[in-house]
């Protein structure tokens, strides 16, 4: 698999391991959207959620070539019963059946010519003692492309809350996106430089295309 990776640059490939999550799997994930083209920017991101009392990580990969945005998102996934399984109640449990998690790495390449907008929000604390060039210390990168859209419909109304009359839906279509929020205080001051400098390449990246 080191042939296949040879168009990942060798600071991308350390800031993987260093983010120590799966790095193997996520560089070769990295390296199939890739199909060899040059990478001309790159971000790391990574990110620990708690759901109830599971801790689950995220490991984020966003790479700019010549042509492309490729995204790659690995994530932990616990091994919990599937309530509409019929096999469900026949498969041992508990003690019987020790808990075994799993990773996830999905790898979305999408055309230049498709990137929707880049939105850049900064937040700055104290904006009075703003110092020219600091940008903040929150940075939080949104970038749509419009592959999916997302349909929510709900019954609407007339604003009389004693009418019955059916009128119909109301909805809205939200076009897919990717959010990614960086902060000096969580990720440290490197990992904000890195990811204002990325986000300015990828809005250079999007007009070029």
């Amino acid at each position: 698999m080191t042939s296949m990776r040879s168009s990942t640059p060798p600071d991308l490939s350390r800031r993987i391991q260093k983010a120590g999550y799966y790095p193997d799997l996520v560089a070769d994930t990295l390296s199939v959207a890739l199909a060899g083209e040059e990478i001309t920017a790159h971000l790391v991101h990574s990110e620990t959620t708690f759901d109830m009392d599971t801790v689950r990580r995220h490991l984020s990969v966003l790479a700019i070539t010549p042509t492309r945005l490729i995204f790659v998102h690995a994530d932990d996934h616990a091994d919990e019963p599937d309530d509409d399984d019929p096999l469900a109640g026949a498969v041992p449990t508990g003690a019987d059946r020790p808990a075994q998690a799993h990773a996830v790495a999905t790898s979305e390449a999408i055309a230049l010519r498709s990137v929707g907008p880049v939105m850049i929000t900064h937040v700055v604390p104290d904006p009075a003692e703003y110092r020219a060039g600091s940008l903040g210390r929150d940075l939080t990168l949104t970038v749509g492309w419009g592959a999916v859209s997302r349909i929510d419909l709900e019954p609407a109304t007339c604003g009389d809350p004693h009418c019955e009359a059916d009128h119909g839906y109301s909805g809205s279509i939200t076009g897919e996106d990717l959010s990614l929020r960086v902060s000096a205080e969580a990720d440290g001051e490197q990992a904000l430089d890195e990811a204002v400098a990325f986000a300015r390449a990828l809005s250079a990246a999007t007009v070029r295309g």
